[in-house]
């Protein structure tokens, strides 16, 4: 479990490809100062496992399904980051719940710089846009033009210390719906077509 909140601008060190999935390594001196092999770090929103450690990086498997499902068979070494460690028992919880299961991916379709904050319009993939409500939470790395859309604004210390404050019209961002919504969405409806036994 997460918060949503950034704890720190990583960098893409090297990505290997292994058949249909990768190996992933991490610089991010903050998120490895305590962490262990087995211990969970979004990734641009994306839960991953530490696998491996060395300084100040860390290495993470990411499977064929990740891949397809977020943004991140698209970075590159020299990419950056946003990372997060998840919660531990007792933490503050200053964001809102976050599972780092990537829903899809969104395109940015527009930015307005302001004097203090810029204004980000960001498009919603087919089927995600039933969980957005006004003044909801959403995870944005957290379709195409002309689909469903929302606009998030960023304040200065957002566009400080995460992706968003470079991402331009055109970038894909990984985005997850707050999962109380589609626990209700659930209990209403049924078992949803994307639920397999």
């Amino acid at each position: 479990m997460f918060t949503g909140i950034v704890e720190e601008l990583g960098e893409v060190v090297s990505i290997e490809s292994l058949d249909g999935a990768a190996r992933i390594t991490v610089r991010g001196p903050r998120v490895t100062a305590d962490a262990r092999p087995g211990d969970s770090i979004a990734v641009s929103g994306t839960c991953l496992t530490v696998t491996g450690l060395s300084g100040a990086d860390f290495t993470a498997d990411v499977m064929a399904e990740t891949l397809n499902r977020t943004g991140l068979g698209g970075l590159a070494p020299g990419s950056p980051v946003n990372l997060e460690r998840s919660l531990r028992v007792g933490d503050r919880l200053g964001g809102h719940m976050v599972q780092g299961h990537v829903d899809g991916v969104g395109t940015v379709v527009s930015r307005v710089t302001g004097e203090r904050w810029d204004v980000v319009r960001i498009t919603v993939p087919p089927g995600l846009a039933r969980y957005l409500v006004e003044k909801g939470s959403i995870a944005v790395d957290g379709g195409g033009p002309g689909g469903p859309w929302f606009e998030v604004s960023l304040i200065p210390a957002t566009l400080a210390a995460t992706t968003l404050g470079r991402v331009r019209p055109g970038s894909g961002v990984n985005l997850e719906a707050d999962v109380i919504g589609k626990y209700v969405e659930r209990m209403l409806h049924g078992e949803p077509a994307a639920v397999r036994s």
